[in-house]
Order: structure tokens, then sequence, then C-alpha cells
């Protein structure tokens, strides 16, 4: 009989009470036993709600306050000397770790974050040295199945696996030259195994140990490592299920097979053609197999029919003892249930499935290949090909008009008028910024009294004209406040946008809205991916009027701001009928008319932002070179369209760039931002190594964490950052956009941020 499966589960609440919660809890205005009780009522509902749908091994331990990945950190006592001694309980180091701690006698920045793969998550990333000291301080592991069986649902845990935990981390400040974390599983094996065995003392069954880094080239020299580990492991474990998602395995399933392990997943989403060579590498083995059917990055309805095939074929091969239907990956990047959603046709809503319909139908799925003659399960395989017909039908009404425009690209499209070198004296003289001239990224706090305006609008309590004439004066608000502190390149604020890919997607056509699919982007941060149902074009300018009013009220340059199409793309639930890069380029071209008519308007610089291109780079660096050709040729097509005077900007956070930095110099933006004061600017020398020659602003603080970098904090990253770049190209900018800040800490910190801008041009004169 086949089994079903869910990896892992949103932890937000279907009401985003974690959130609420959180940031309560922060604010001082509820306790830590508060806020546990909150947690334990959303997981409480979560395991409930999954079993509820029918499904046999349902997750636990998955939960988080902040981020799975410092939940480990936490539990093994890998913390960073900094977030030790301060007077702190064990939930403010850890908070602290995640965000930054300021308060009158502490004062810490955040640890570093990355994306988690391919994906808009963030992990916080663990730090390493010779130095750290495993220690199994506690284990949430068995804690939450034990929550789990007193709620009445017996579990299958979920944890991060040792090799991914110590690969996804990094060697810390003190550690010394050439240290791999890596190095140091003989040291951290004892702890898992320790966790292991408390939860099968527990009586766990089965055991899910994700190991996403099977799917990157890399993991192919880490055999040794996951064969030691593994063996140790499964010697005191439940049952392991080896988990992996996102990609393909390729030819690490060679000796994933040869592991003693009691289970494999394989996401088959992602990575349907793997199946066949995965199966033939386990059919003599006693593996079972986890296939990753139902997707959990997207919220498109499951093909029953053709997911069945996929299962049947699986069946075929070592039976149906041997056989689970599971997600692709956990649901955690997916939107709790579709039952919140009122405002959706019923059309629309027939094409979607978010959390908790995916629960339900990886337990349908499983339930027909294991020969169910129930009544129910024969009622939803119907109900589910007529939706996907009807959807097709739906797909097939493409948009003459902006296909035909995508087909007639040509590469002059591609390329600006000038190179950057006649460019950057052009724009010298029609900008007239000082030396280190300094600006932010955008947004400045969305305050309360903008998203309740905001609703207000939306409910019908003022007007469109009452609303606009709220904006405009917000927009003055940032507008003066910037001259005030002697900002060099200015910026609206941005009030009117809800966020940075939703409020271009509202003004585009072939999208629609959700009110909400909240999903976990970091810590207390969600966001509400549009979705692309459709052929994407603009049918009226979409910041023009915002732009131009700002910059009327100003003689310094205004910045137009626009998220690019490789970014909307990436941050959108996309189409799964057409590829990625047919949706890229009719974004690209949307966005090209934008900023074209930017320039008519008297906007003499644009930053089109592109935080994303790097994150939906393929996980196997065989597919990277289609994947950058036409992302880099969206931004490009986007962006090139102006005229020499006209100054580029892009901002990208939280990327590696060492591997695709051609890439990064081809997209020819005149100036680009990037994050660099939580990675220690180590992005810098990649800079440096490759010899940039456009502009760049290297972020000199870090606006993920409310603390205030202080004036001599701001002028030694600059020192530092002088130390490598030439003085010439340099921007001063935060890291990001400051839309999550409040105002007191915004004002101070880019009052810093200036001084520090004086005090570079007053000592590098």
């Amino acid at each position: 009989m086949v089994s079903s499966s869910v990896l892992g589960f949103p932890r937000i609440g279907a009401n985003r009470e974690v959130k609420k919660a959180v940031e309560a809890y922060w604010a001082g205005k509820i306790t830590a036993d508060d806020l546990t009780k909150a947690a334990a009522d959303v997981k409480k509902t979560s395991w409930t709600s999954v079993k509820s749908k029918g499904v046999d091994f349902v997750p636990s331990g998955e939960f988080s306050l902040y981020d799975h990945v410092l939940d480990h950190s936490a539990a093994f006592n890998v913390i960073p000397k900094r977030y030790v001694g301060l007077g702190l309980s064990p939930l403010d180091v850890y908070f602290a770790m995640g965000r930054g701690r300021q308060t009158e006698n502490v004062d810490v920045p955040a640890s570093e974050m990355k994306k988690w793969f391919d994906s808009n998550y963030h992990f916080v990333v663990p730090e390493f040295s010779e130095e750290t000291d495993f220690k199994l301080v506690f284990n949430k592991a068995v804690e939450e199945f034990k929550e789990a069986q007193a709620a009445g649902v017996t579990t299958r845990p979920v944890v991060l696996g040792p090799v991914s935990f110590l690969v996804l981390g990094k060697a810390a400040k003190g550690a010394s030259t050439g240290f791999q974390p890596i190095s140091l599983l003989p040291k951290l094996l004892p702890i898992y195994e320790t966790l292991l065995a408390d939860l099968k003392a527990a009586g766990a069954e089965w055991v899910q140990v994700d190991e996403p880094i099977l799917v990157l080239d890399t993991a192919a020299k880490l055999e040794s490592q996951f064969v030691s580990a593994y063996t140790a492991l499964s010697k005191v474990a439940p049952k392991i299920m080896l988990t992996t998602y996102f990609a393909r395995l390729d030819s690490n399933i060679n000796f994933i097979a040869k592991l003693p392990i009691a289970g494999l997943h394989i996401d088959l989403d992602r990575a349907p053609g793997q199946l066949d060579e995965v199966l033939e590498a386990i059919k003599s083995t006693n593996i079972v197999l986890s296939l990753g059917l139902v997707s959990g990055r997207n919220i498109w309805k499951t093909d029953f029919e053709a997911a069945i095939k996929l299962g049947q074929k699986a069946i075929d091969a070592i039976g149906a003892d041997r056989v689970i239907v599971a997600t692709s990956s956990s649901l955690l990047h997916t939107p709790v249930t579709l039952e919140s959603e009122k405002k959706l046709t019923a059309e629309q809503k027939d094409w979607f499935a978010f959390a908790l319909e995916k629960a339900a139908e990886v337990a349908t799925i499983a339930a027909a290949l294991s020969g169910s003659q129930d009544a129910a399960v024969a009622a939803a395989l119907e109900a589910n090909k007529v939706s996907i017909a009807k959807r097709r039908e739906f797909e097939r009404n493409s948009d003459a008009t902006v296909r035909n425009r995508v087909a007639a690209i040509t590469p002059d499209q591609l390329e600006r008028q000038s190179p950057f070198s006649v460019r950057k004296e052009i724009q010298a003289k029609a900008l007239n910024l000082p030396k280190f001239p300094t600006t932010t990224i955008g947004s400045f706090p969305q305050t309360k009294e903008i998203r309740q305006a905001r609703a207000k609008l939306g409910k019908g309590e003022i007007t469109e004209a009452e609303y606009e004439e709220f904006i405009k004066k917000e927009i003055e608000t940032v507008v003066r406040f910037q001259e005030k502190i002697g900002l060099d390149l200015l910026v609206h604020g941005e009030p009117e946008r809800n966020d940075m890919v939703q409020y271009f997607g509202e003004q585009l056509q072939g999208f629609v809205f959700t009110q909400n699919a909240w999903v976990q982007s970091y810590g207390s941060r969600y966001v509400r991916p549009p979705i692309i149902v459709s052929d994407v074009s603009r049918p009226h300018p979409m910041t023009v009027k915002w732009s131009s009013y700002a910059q009327s009220l100003t003689t310094k340059p205004m910045k137009g701001m626009l998220t690019g199409p490789v970014t909307i793309l990436n941050w959108s639930f996309p189409r799964a009928d057409v590829s990625r890069e047919l949706q890229s380029k009719q974004l690209a071209l949307a966005l090209r008319d934008e900023v074209v008519d930017l320039e008519k308007a008297g906007i003499s610089a644009i930053q089109v932002d592109e935080p994303a291109i790097r994150e939906g780079l393929p996980l196997r660096r065989a597919d990277w070179d289609a994947y950058l050709k036409w992302a880099v040729d969206s931004f490009k097509l986007a962006t090139a369209g102006v005229t020499d005077k006209l100054q580029t900007h892009s901002h990208f956070c939280y990327s590696d760039f060492d591997d695709i930095f051609p890439s990064i110099q081809r997209l020819d933006a005149d100036v680009i931002s990037i994050e660099a004061s939580k990675s220690d600017m180590k992005l810098l020398n990649t800079f440096k190594q490759y010899g940039y020659s456009n502009q760049i602003g290297p972020g000199v603080y870090d606006i993920h964490s409310p603390r205030v970098p202080g004036g001599q904090e701001i002028k030694d990253r600059l020192k530092d950052m002088l130390a490598i770049l030439p003085d010439s190209l340099l921007f001063v900018n935060p890291d990001c956009g400051l839309k999550t800040r409040g105002w007191k800490e915004t004002e101070a910190s880019l009052i810093n941020l200036v001084e520090g801008a004086k005090w570079a041009r007053e000592n590098y004169a």
C-alpha cells in the first residue's frame, strides 16, 4: 500500500498568528510564556489539519519562531561569542542572533543571512571554528514529537542533517585560515546520535533528515562524509528518510543508494527526469522511495493524472510498499490555505492549491495508487481532471501582441548607446553629485498611518483623491527629511507601495492577487506573492506620477524606483505552462516602457532592483549558462532604452557573486548597490578580483536589524571599502530598503551615514 507524506508545513499560522506574537514579544507586550502558548496553538492546528486530510506521515520539529537553521544553531550551542555573556535569556540570545539587539546595555548586530538555495526564504548562517563546542542544549525534535503526541497526532520528526548544517555554515572570524566547517563532522556526530537516539526512545518510528546539499554539484566531493555520518547515525536512529529537494541528484545517487538509510525522498516537481536513474540505483536495495509529486514551491493544482503516471512507474519498479507520495519539499514556501481567499473568482480559485489543499492532494494520489475504491477518492480524481482541463483551456488564450513583441526583440535593444566610460562623464555633468554620493535603496518606513490609509482606501472609507493627498504629504515628508540631513541622490520613499513586487503586479495585465496568501521570507517578515496567470503587459505608466511629483519638490536629483523583471518573476508564483524566460522577457518589455516614460518625465536616475537574480540561479552548474543568458538579457532589455544621460542603478542582496561575476558585469548598470555589512564585506574582494569598473554602493549598515550603527562603525566600514575599491566609484548607502524600519532608527542611521560620507570626502580628497 502506498503511503502519503508532507515534508513540512507553513509555520506562520493561518492568520499570521506567529508574526503577531513574535513582534508583540519583541515590543515587550507579551511574555515568553505567552509566545510559547501562541506557538503551541499554531503547531497543534497544523498537525491536526494535516492529519485530517488523510496524510500518513505528518511532520513535526520543523516549526520555528524565526528560522529552522537558527534553531539548530541554538540547540547545538553554535552561538558566536558576541552573543554570550550579555545577561540575556536563551530566547533573547536566539532573537539577537537573528535580528540583532540594541538596548541600554547590549549592542550586537544580527548574524548573516543567506537565501535558502533558490528560494526567497532566508536562513541565518551558522558560524563555526575549531573552538565550536557542540552540546545538545535542548532536543526540539523530541519535544515537538511528544507535544504532537499529546495532541493526538503521531508525527515523523524533521531535522536538518549534519552534513548540510555544516556546509551551509561559514568559518567564524576567529577560525584559522583555510578552516572548513565540514572538518567538524566528527565532533558534531555524537550530538546527532544523542538527538536521534532520544527520538527513537520517545517512540518515533521514522525521522526525516533533510540533506538538501545532495542536489548540489559540491556534494559529490562529500561522499566519505555522508558515509561516515549515516553509518554512525543509522545504528541509533529511528528509520531514516534521507530527504532532498529543489533539484536532481544526478551522479550523487550512486553513493546515496549505498548508504544505510531506510528511505530516500526526491523532488519530482523540479526534476521529474531523475526518476528512472534513481529507481535503477535503488531497486536492488530495501530503500523506500518518497516521490515529491506535489509541488512545495508553487500554488497550482497538481495534475493527478500526470502524478499517478510517475507514481505507477515507481510501483512497477520497486513495489507499492516501497513508495510514498509526498510534497516535493516543505510547504513552507506556500500559503497556508485557499479557504482564506474570498475575493478570487470561482474560476481562479479552481486553479490553485495551497498548503492544506496540497496535503489533501498527496493523500488522494496515494489512495489512487493503492487502488482505493472509495467514492470520495473517485470524486476527487474526477474533479481534478475537470479543473486541469479548464486551466489548460485558459492557458491557450495567449496575447498575440505581447508574444509578437517578445519574438521581435533584437540584440540592439539590449545595449546602451555608449559604453560606461562615456556615460559616466555625461551623467556626472547632468547629476552634479559630490564624491562619495549618498543615497538610499528606495523605500522609507511604512508607518502604521500609511498602512491604515491604504486599508481605508481598500474599504472605501476614503476617496481616491483623499488617499492621493495623503500620499503626497508622505512623499514630501521623505523628500524634506533627505534634504535636511544632506542626502545627495533622493528617493520618494514609496509610501504608495504595499510590496515591491505586488505593487507592480497590480498594475500589469496577467496577474491575480490574494488576500491572505502569506509566505515567510525571514523572521517575522512575510510576503504575499502575486500569481502570474497569463501573458504580461503594461496598460499604463505605473510610477511616473509619484516620481515626477517627488522631483517637483526638490532641485536635487530624484531616483525612480522599479523592481526588475527577474525579481518580479522569482518573487511571484509563476506560470507552469510556459518558460520562465518567456515570462521574464514579457516583464522586461513592460518595464522598458516604464523606464523610457520616467526619463521623458524628467527623472535622471532610475533604479531597477534585481535582488533575486542570483537566487534564481539553477542549483546545478550545467544549467547556469542558459539561465544567466536570459536573466541578464531581461535586465538589459528593461534598462537599455534610455539616453546616456540617464543613470541606471540596480540593487542586489544576500548574493554570492563569485561564480557569476561576468554576468554581473554584463548587466552594465551604471551603479549597483549590494548587501555587504552582514557578510563582513567579503563580496568586495570579488569585485576587486574581477576589476569591476562601474560604480558601486556596498551597504554600510544592516537594515534588517533595528539597531542603529554608530558613526565610527560606518567610517570603519568605508575605510575597509576604500582599501579595496577605487574612491571614484564608491556610492554610500544602506544594505537594503528601509520599509520595515521605524522612523527613529532610520533618522539616526542615515544621519550617521551622511556624516560618514562627509568624513570620507575630507580624508580621501
